[in-house]
């Protein structure tokens, strides 16, 4: 199973048409996910797709990169990993709670 980053996606794409766009390059995608805003649901412009064979993922890469989806060049690469810890900067107070 090899997941892929597909970015620069319009803002008004449904994961059907994402799934139908791959299977018309004559590619099945086994899952799409379009990433949204989790506090707004807004789309954030970019999903991934899981391809069950890396042959067919690869392929994917090689084809769908750069390719048109609704008018906007899409990035199609091999995502990475996710960086443990996430993000944030919590903890780091910045002097708050100090009694006077």
């Amino acid at each position: 199973m090899k997941k892929l980053f597909v970015g620069n996606l319009p803002y008004q794409a449904s994961e059907a048409e994402l799934q139908d766009w791959f299977s018309r390059s004559g590619l099945r995608a086994d899952s799409v996910q379009i990433i949204r805003d989790k506090f707004t649901g807004e789309p954030r412009g970019f999903g991934f797709a899981e391809f069950g064979k890396d042959e067919e993922a690869d392929r994917a890469v090689q084809t769908c990169n750069g390719q048109d989806f609704l008018g906007r060049s899409l990035v199609v690469n091999e995502a990475r990993p996710m960086r443990e810890g996430g993000g944030g900067s919590a903890g780091r107070g910045g002097g708050r709670g100090r009694d006077h």
